[in-house]
């Protein structure tokens, strides 16, 4: 009788660790631009789903830079949505994608990612370290200035402008994605 009890027991303990499990696996699923975004996909293979970002992912393959985001990075990408492409003059996005403009373009994009995987937590360490900013060198080679304003992680670019964090910790299996407000601008 005891053993009926036990496996009775076990099978009801592990039915509840399988819901429980299921229900932390769905609140961990971040969603952006309407699209679930998956930690075993790479970020290209996420953002080309989010309808907030098909501007950008228009830029990357024009710019060619599609295999190298599949790559194995790690990679920290603060992926400005199709409203911060819009905040930039008219005409610009258009202008950019041109095939010679590539150089350029390239220069821009490669300003918005930050080599290894740097998560919100890591983010907010580096700038406590550095006593409240913290230096990003981007792939570019310049660097971005991380800073927070309330609960919010605020990137300055070399041109002084701001662009804030709006969804953090979008965890790719090459990295993390932390989508932005405004693109980003080197020298």
């Amino acid at each position: 009788m005891n053993a009926t009890i036990s496996s009775r027991a076990l099978a009801s303990l592990g039915i509840a660790a399988a819901l429980t499990f299921g229900a932390v696996s769905a609140m961990a699923q971040v969603t952006v631009g309407g699209a679930p975004m998956y930690p075993t996909k790479d970020i290209i293979d996420n953002a080309v789903n989010s309808k907030d970002h098909t501007t950008l992912v228009a830029a990357v393959k024009a710019a060619g830079l599609v295999e190298t985001l599949k790559g194995p990075g790690p990679f920290t990408v603060f992926a400005p949505t199709n409203a911060a492409f819009d905040k930039l003059p008219a005409g610009t996005v258009d202008t950019l994608v041109k095939p010679e403009n590539k150089s350029t373009l390239t220069t821009i994009l490669t300003y918005h990612v930050v080599p290894g995987k740097l998560d919100s937590k890591a983010l907010l360490a580096k700038i406590k370290d550095g006593k409240g900013s913290a230096s990003l060198t981007t792939v570019q080679g310049e660097a971005l200035t991380a800073k927070t304003s309330g609960k919010n992680i605020v990137l300055t670019d070399a041109k002084g402008g701001n662009s804030t964090v709006t969804i953090a910790d979008v965890i790719q299996s090459n990295g993390v994605i932390h989508v932005v407000d405004t693109v980003l601008m080197p020298k």
